[in-house]
């Protein structure tokens, strides 16, 4: 039986592949608690120091699985929902960068496990759709949590409200998409960013990744705390220690992530 998650790991990068090329990478249970699974063991694994997610095929994700829907009972929705929930939590909680590398069309729950990610590279002809309403839906996958914040509520109620693709190129110029890319080049592209964040200071970018995410429900008086007690933890860190070094010997620091 083919796998529905492929997992790679080169250069201290763990790239996932969702391998449901047929269904354009639509998510089942199985994938989302691969993906679940594969970032527990990243998160305790030293050798490992970014993420990047991908999807094979035409596509990164076409979301929920049409195939299923309408004949899926109550339960079976909730528990779905369920695993999707934890699985965007375990991206959101992972103290490693995590890119979402997208290409041809990222779509309902497939464009929120995106958002979910701490970086988004896309092939310039990349297509996004928030197409919950298409079906009298709302968003899952955290959707109505992360999209508002980057754009705002009136932008993110057109997107929910349209259900109508937008291109890479309107995102990327909205602030959603980090980097886009001719499509021949999506590949080499996220493979030099994910080795240079693999290169840098781990436990930094980790305690980055979590106060940027708090600074939406926490105060600026929080907010000062949380980074005088964590500045005070890391300056014992080697990555600091070689950071300085590096900095008065004018060279390249060489970073552990230790």
């Amino acid at each position: 039986m083919k796998s529905s998650l492929l997992l790679e790991t080169t250069d201290r990068v763990l790239t996932l592949t969702l391998n449901r090329p047929d269904s354009l990478n639509s998510f089942d249970e199985n994938t989302l608690t691969g993906i679940v699974e594969a970032l527990k063991q990243a998160d305790h694994n030293q050798e490992i120091r970014a993420i990047v997610i991908r999807g094979a095929g035409r596509a990164f994700s076409a979301g929920g699985d049409v195939k299923t829907m309408g004949s899926a009972t109550s339960t079976e929705v909730y528990e779905h929902i369920g695993i999707l929930n934890t699985c965007i939590k375990a991206i959101k909680e992972i103290e490693k960068p995590v890119i979402a590398s997208v290409h041809g069309f990222a779509a309902g729950a497939g464009f929120n496990l995106a958002l979910a990610c701490d970086l988004i590279i896309a092939s310039e002809d990349s297509q996004f759709a928030l197409s919950f309403s298409k079906v009298g839906l709302i968003s899952d996958g955290g959707g109505s949590y992360f999209l508002p914040r980057i754009i705002g509520p009136h932008l993110a109620k057109e997107f929910f409200f349209s259900g109508e693709p937008v291109t890479a190129g309107r995102l990327f110029d909205l602030g959603v998409l980090n980097r886009i890319v001719p499509s021949e080049n999506l590949d080499e592209e996220t493979t030099d960013w994910a080795v240079e964040l693999a290169s840098g200071p781990s436990k930094a970018y980790g305690m980055m990744k979590k106060m940027i995410d708090r600074s939406f429900t926490l105060s600026l008086d929080e907010i000062l705390e949380q980074e005088r007690i964590t500045q005070t933890l890391l300056i014992s860190t080697e990555d600091h220690a070689e950071g300085v070094s590096a900095f008065k010997d004018k060279r390249r620091p060489t970073f552990t992530g230790k």
